[in-house]
């Protein structure tokens, strides 16, 4: 079991690095083939596919078991890296960009679900919490270098090494865990599933909470690099500086805080950290000037709100179901594409109707206090 449990630990490092590389970059490197307001819309068909696809989930595993569905998804994720990485026709870029989307998407929830398996529901918060750590040290690590790629060989270096760290991915799953046993996953509809969640309140408040925490990463994601950039003036490896500080509360906070919620509970700590988070936030329309310091700090307390919101939200769902709950999850799960659908569908009009395109961080902020209400009424997991 314990192998097991550091066999995901390695993979989803492995797999985060890959994430990591490519996700601050993606807008921008649409960006290349299309313009601000479509780049956009790429998203929104991403994430309309991605949840129709979330929707088969269940009878995917009852199908193939959940190794090999990660297999499967983690190639398709490769073959799309590939395609990425030797760019050159936009449709090509648009359809690469999209299978890649859908296909970590589906790895993501996979590996939830072996997480899930190998935690005890007394430790959920401690084992969460780690393997949190473990993954955003990918996220730091990535941003390090990602820069000074990009400035040497253009976006395709990216892509290129993104696959690179998929390939060893994949051996993983090729090698290892054929002793996993597959719970007896519970096929429930969806129009079940959303009754469950409706009908269950402090669930639907957690989904709520971690619909609008993942709603702030994408348009971070999707909208920063390019404000930055394009915007600010800041070069590539000095965006790449400001967010590898940037990412680092992720990795030195999310496994104490993990801990902590298995002893005071998520809703005071899920408060804190939509406070700081709402606040930094506000700052960055507010601040002008093209220093490094300046907004590696403003972006670093974004993220400590942040990661406070990540880990406790993640910590209350994961401690309401188990692993057999596979709709649960992969409706829980749904924050992700749902939020990239979300998120531009927003930004799209408001950056056709407002003057400046840092008009959109305080719409965000607006967004980001709809959560700290909803988090007020939810109840802590005895």
């Amino acid at each position: 079991m314990r192998n097991n449990i550091k066999i995901i630990y390695l993979a989803g490092f492995l797999f985060t690095m890959t994430l990591a590389m490519t996700s601050y970059i993606n807008s921008s490197f649409l960006q290349v083939y299309l313009n601000e307001y479509y780049v956009g819309i790429i998203y929104i068909v991403a994430s309309i596919v991605t949840i129709l696809g979330l929707l088969q989930m269940p009878k995917i595993l009852t199908v193939l078991g959940n190794r090999r569905t990660t297999l499967v998804f983690s190639l398709i994720a490769l073959l799309s890296l590939i395609s990425l990485s030797y760019n050159g026709n936009a449709y090509i870029v648009v359809f690469g960009f999209i299978i890649y989307f859908v296909s970590t998407t589906f790895v993501i929830t996979s590996l939830d679900i072996f997480i899930e398996a190998f935690s005890k529901n007394s430790s959920i918060g401690k084992f969460r919490g780690l393997y949190l750590v473990v993954i955003n040290s990918a996220w730091v690590i990535a941003q390090l270098f990602s820069g000074e790629i990009i400035l040497r060989s253009s976006f395709s270096g990216i892509y290129y090494i993104s696959a690179i760290f998929m390939i060893l991915f994949v051996v993983i799953f090729i090698l290892y865990m054929h002793d996993f046993k597959d719970p007896k996953y519970i096929k429930v509809p969806v129009k079940k599933t959303i009754k469950l969640f409706s009908s269950n309140k402090n669930l639907m408040r957690v989904y709520s909470i971690n619909l609008i925490f993942k709603f702030f990463l994408a348009w971070m994601v999707i909208y920063t690099p390019i404000y930055l950039h394009e915007y600010i003036g800041f070069a590539w490896d000095k965006i790449g500086i400001i967010f590898t500080i940037m990412l680092l509360p992720y990795v030195l906070l999310e496994f104490p805080l993990g801990q902590l919620s298995d002893k005071i509970g998520e809703k005071k700590m899920l408060l804190i950290g939509f406070l700081i988070c709402t606040i930094a936030t506000l700052m960055i329309p507010l601040i002008n000037e093209p220093k490094v310091w300046i907004w590696a700090v403003i972006l670093f307390t974004t993220r400590v709100g942040a990661a406070m919101m990540e880990v406790m939200s993640e910590s209350y769902f994961f401690k309401s179901v188990t692993e057999r709950n596979d709709d649960k999850i992969s409706f829980f799960r749904n924050t992700y594409p749902l939020s990239y659908l979300i998120a531009p569908l927003i930004a799209v009009p408001v950056l056709l109707l407002v003057p400046s395109f840092k008009y959109l961080f305080f719409v965000l902020v607006i967004i980001l206090l709809f959560g700290f209400l909803i988090t007020l009424r939810i109840k802590d997991v005895k």
